[in-house]
């Protein structure tokens, strides 16, 4: 392979003979034309700030509310827990005689399909014993039962909602889609 220095010896070089001050600018010529050019094109420099949509306090306990309300004609004593898109709790509401597990769980739900950007139950269908996501599972703070859903405005993640109590995942599912269903207008902004 020829390169630029194959004329001269290492001897020569590195001795200061006559040549070795032609290659010591020729090989800081070379830097320099390297840095250069690399800084020609600067990478995109990421925005110093971002804004984001979040949900106000008052949609946030007007979705629980909502969702609240929904499992009490059913039957069903639950609690649930409205999260900012960041997994932060907002609003806990815990009926009367829903179980005393069921606060934590719901946070649970909330912070998980927050976290994962989707639905706990989908979660649970991808992350069963044997298949590829099985490990997500065990993360610590992960509740992988159907009744997490994620709450999203203009196409943007605003928060996540949990509801835990209801006799299974479906119909903790069922309940908090109902919530948001009843503040759907006012995430169309």
């Amino acid at each position: 392979m020829f390169t630029v220095f194959d004329d001269l010896t290492y001897g020569e070089v590195h001795r200061g003979g006559a040549c070795a001050g032609k290659a010591m600018k020729l090989q800081y010529l070379v830097v320099v034309v390297a840095v250069l050019s690399a800084s020609a094109h600067p990478a995109p420099a990421q925005e110093p700030l971002t804004t984001y949509k979040s949900l106000s306090p008052e949609l946030a306990l007007d979705l629980a509310r909502a969702s609240l309300g929904d499992c009490q004609k059913r039957g069903y004593q639950v609690a649930v827990a409205v999260v900012d898109r960041f997994g932060v709790t907002q609003v806990m509401l815990r009926d009367r005689f829903a179980g005393a597990h069921t606060p934590a769980t719901a946070v649970g739900k909330a912070w998980t399909a927050a976290s994962f950007r989707t639905s706990t139950a989908e979660l649970n269908a991808i992350s069963q014993p044997g298949m590829m996501q099985a490990g997500v599972r065990n993360l610590p703070g992960t509740v992988v039962i159907g009744g997490g859903l994620i709450v999203e405005a203009g196409g943007s993640l605003v928060g996540a909602i949990g509801v835990s109590g209801a006799p299974g995942g479906d119909a903790d599912e069922a309940c908090a889609k109902a919530g948001i269903a009843a503040i759907r207008d006012k995430l169309d902004f």
